[in-house]
């Protein structure tokens, strides 16, 4: 089975071909943060299905350039900047650090180029020249350069491939100089500002004036730069398909001539509680608010990895403690067939593995996945005192394979063993001598004050095992 995903630009799933001719290099982009403020966990949403693409697209044998960029010149920023009576990289330099600290947390891979708006000002100019040469761009009264819509269809070129647009019904013809404008407006929309008192210190010298870019010509330099004019994936959430994506391609296409992306893969709105995210009904999250709350950036993941990228999510902290107690089955699982194999490497199951594949390339039907996933995980906890003792590294070890590289995909990984404190050890210690000296009455008294303290204690072949609970 090859790897079906649905293209919102063809509205249809297709099969994924890479444009390089060896089938086997793929360059994907995916909108990054516009760093003003914590990522919330709408946000993580679509970062943590575009690392799932990622490492589903390796694990199909595909050599991936993943690119995210930085928006660090945006109007909020801006705003923000001017309010705090700061520098613009002072200002977005601690969000962009918190945001890649957060991407970790969550398990994510790191993009391989994370180009910033603010040093490609030079492509983003000569990529603005070339839609005014071409006729599709002009400078108006007030200095701004904006991309016409009108003259763009003019040349026979389609505004509206990603979305169906009635544009007789749409308001045309008027500019807009916001990077976000209201959906019903087909407006003309600007790639240079024109340099305003309220810009402070954030502008650039241009052949058009002074200012600064627009939000939407900044994506298409970047990753025109980083991938190519036309390259194979462009991914983000659903909201930014109009009109942040359909500009991209009009300024794209119209500044090249060539298709702008292969396919378009969009991410549906994440839900709170069954409620739009919002900071007055307290359903308002980061990624932050909720290891604050004693959730981990596992759990957060394995929740976000439950529902199909294209359904939308109801995110809710009963989910979360969900999450907890399914990463503790997948855990203990794991944990014993460690111990089993004893550091004994073996191959992977490769029909368990093509079952997996099957469910994955199916536009990545994640609900399929776990469903298969835990059902091997029972197999295996039914199997595992019925091997014999001569196959029980190999099983083992065999079995722990197949999991690394299915998490390879799903990037939930194991948690960490917690090394016991010196008061732990030492009590463990005790047990084992008033085991040893038939003090079982002692020795249950201390299992029982480790487990108040947090910690179970188990006996295996190989001596006594802690676990904090």
């Amino acid at each position: 089975m090859a790897l079906k995903l649905f293209n919102t630009l063809t509205r249809s799933v297709q099969e994924f071909v890479p444009l390089d001719p060896q089938k086997k290099k793929v360059g994907m982009y995916c909108c990054g943060p516009t760093v003003y403020d914590f990522a919330h966990i709408g946000n993580w949403r679509t970062f943590v299905f575009a690392d799932l693409v990622r490492r589903t697209l390796e694990f199909s044998g595909y050599d991936v350039t993943h690119v995210m960029n930085i928006t660090d010149v945006e109007d909020k920023i801006i705003k923000r900047v001017r309010e705090q009576k700061t520098t613009l990289r002072e200002f977005t330099g601690k969000f962009e650090a918190a945001f890649l600290d957060d991407l970790k947390a969550l398990g994510c891979r790191e993009p391989h180029v994370k180009p910033r708006a603010t040093e490609h000002i030079a492509e983003i100019i000569a990529l603005i020249e070339k839609l005014v040469a071409r006729g599709v761009a002009y400078k108006a009264a007030d200095g701004s350069v904006y991309f016409s819509i009108e003259k763009y269809r003019g040349c026979g070129c389609c505004y509206g491939q990603l979305l169906k647009l009635n544009l007789d019904e749409m308001r045309a013809g008027e500019r807009v100089a916001s990077d976000e404008y209201e959906k019903e407006s087909v407006a003309d929309f600007a790639l240079w500002k024109a340099r305003v008192p309220d810009d402070g210190d954030v502008f650039w010298p241009s052949p058009f004036g002074e200012g600064r870019p627009g939000w939407h010509i900044e994506c298409s330099a970047m990753s025109i730069k980083a991938l190519g004019e036309t390259f194979d994936l462009h991914l983000g959430g659903e909201d930014l398909k109009f009109p942040h994506h359909e500009d991209e391609i009009a300024q794209s296409e119209g500044a090249t001539g060539k298709p702008f992306v292969k396919f378009w893969l969009h991410g549906a709105h994440l839900l709170v509680e069954g409620k739009k995210m919002s900071k007055s009904l307290g359903n308002f999250f980061t990624l932050r608010d909720l290891l604050a709350k004693g959730f981990t950036g596992r759990e957060v993941r394995y929740l976000l990895l439950t529902s199909h990228y294209r359904e939308t999510f109801n995110f809710t902290l009963d989910g979360l403690h969900g999450a907890k107690t399914a990463l503790a089955r997948i855990d203990e699982c794991i944990s014993k067939l460690r111990d089993m194999a004893a550091g004994k490497i073996e191959q992977a199951d490769d029909v368990y593995l093509g079952q997996f594949r099957d469910s994955l390339e199916d536009d990545l039907n994640i609900s399929a996945v776990w469903g298969k996933i835990y059902e091997w995980i029972r197999q295996t906890n039914k199997e595992m005192d019925s091997v014999p003792p001569v196959m029980r590294s190999f099983w083992a070890a065999r079995r722990l394979a197949t999991w690394d590289k299915i998490d390879s995909v799903l990037g939930v990984g194991v948690k960490a063993e917690a090394e016991a404190p010196a008061e732990i050890s030492a009590l463990a210690a005790a047990r084992a001598e008033a085991k040893k000296a038939k003090d079982f009455k002692r020795a249950d008294a201390i299992r029982d004050e480790l487990k108040a303290k947090g910690w179970v204690i188990e006996d295996t072949p190989k001596g006594i095992k802690l676990k904090k609970i």
